[in-house]
């Protein structure tokens, strides 16, 4: 590199929310809270993409219960920072889930938008029920009547990044969870 200091993406990291060891002794208290839960029903695991595929992928891990596992792809937020409050499905379920109980696997609860409109598209389609399940949960920004069934953590209304948290799809591969700076997203 010579002269040049390299750039990192931890250079645009305010301060660390969520430590990698906390991270990971969470889900494994989540997999063995839900394990417990659902140890004779045969869960369907639904990962939302992209956000929850490092969550769900360590939660699966986890959880050592006969289940199977689909994903959806769902957006409200378009590139930006703020929900635009309408969702799109760009990618949905591939078989029948009439019948199943579901575990909805998202990354983190904020404005509720997604999550309650992904909780009824599965309900209409015939699921039995359906339990949240979210890594962060930021109850400050609800707009919508929807609570999770399992949580992480509680956080601040801050933007968090990392541990599959992005913005403009970027930070993800951050092996914690952190605030990032105002001036990257103001700009």
């Amino acid at each position: 590199m010579g002269d040049r200091e390299m750039k990192t993406i931890e250079q645009d990291i305010l301060r660390v929310l969520v430590s990698e060891e906390e991270l990971h002794q969470k889900v494994q208290e989540l997999g063995g809270q839900i394990a417990a839960d659902y140890e004779d029903k045969d869960p369907l695991f639904v990962g939302v993409l992209r956000g929850s595929f490092i969550f769900f992928a360590d939660l699966m891990r986890c959880c050592p219960i006969r289940s199977e596992l689909d994903f959806l792809a769902a957006s409200s937020y378009h590139s930006g920072t703020s929900s635009s409050g309408v969702i799109k499905i760009a990618y949905d379920l591939s078989g029948d889930i009439a019948g199943r109980h579901i575990i909805l696997v998202e990354d983190i609860l904020d404005s509720g938008n997604t999550l309650y409109h992904l909780r009824d598209h599965l309900m209409d389609r015939g699921a039995a029920n359906v339990k949240l399940c979210v890594l962060l949960d930021k109850p400050s920004r609800r707009v919508k009547p929807i609570e999770p069934d399992y949580v992480g953590f509680s956080v601040p209304d801050e933007f968090v990044v990392g541990y599959g948290l992005d913005y403009a799809d970027r930070y993800r591969n951050l092996p914690y969870i952190g605030v990032l700076k105002p001036e990257i997203y103001e700009k």
